[in-house]
């Protein structure tokens, strides 16, 4: 819970970066009727590769809600860059998987770091969709950079 607060007070990744020229990008948008939460989402890629994949320089964020989706943003912005969009998207599906949960599974610190810290939040249905909003966002935005 503190780690949630903290994150939705101190913001990693708020405000959308300018994209270097060259580089892969994408945004995704996405809202939860719900609730009201919104998020814009801007996805950049490296012009790197690690192992043969595209590697996420950055992944920065707009958005108005509750604490939790806004901390989820953070602690997502925080986390992915230096990735491979294949590491990512397996941090994306095991945080959706944790969610869906319903609290019987728990992701660990030491290898998910501040995400773990939503593990709880899988208890309450109604504040999941929160919780996945940025994440779902940046997975659609990594399919479509990687296109690209």
């Amino acid at each position: 819970q503190d780690i949630i607060l903290e994150h939705s007070r101190q913001r990693t990744g708020e405000h959308l970066v300018e994209v270097p020229a060259g580089h892969a990008s994408a945004d995704n948008h996405q809202y939860n009727p719900t609730c009201g939460d919104e998020i814009n989402l801007r996805l950049v890629l490296s012009d790197e590769q690690k192992n043969g994949e595209k590697v996420v320089e950055s992944v920065s964020w707009e958005g108005d809600g509750c604490s939790i989706s806004m901390a989820a943003a953070s602690v997502l912005s925080e986390m992915a860059p230096g990735m491979t969009v294949g590491e990512l998207q397996n941090h994306v599906d095991a945080f959706r998987e944790m969610l869906r949960s319903r609290g019987q599974i728990t992701l660990d610190e030491e290898e998910y770091g501040d995400m773990a810290a939503f593990s709880g939040v899988s208890k309450f249905m109604a504040r999941v969709k929160c919780a996945m909003l940025s994440w779902v966002a940046v997975e659609e935005a990594a399919r479509e950079a990687s296109t690209k």
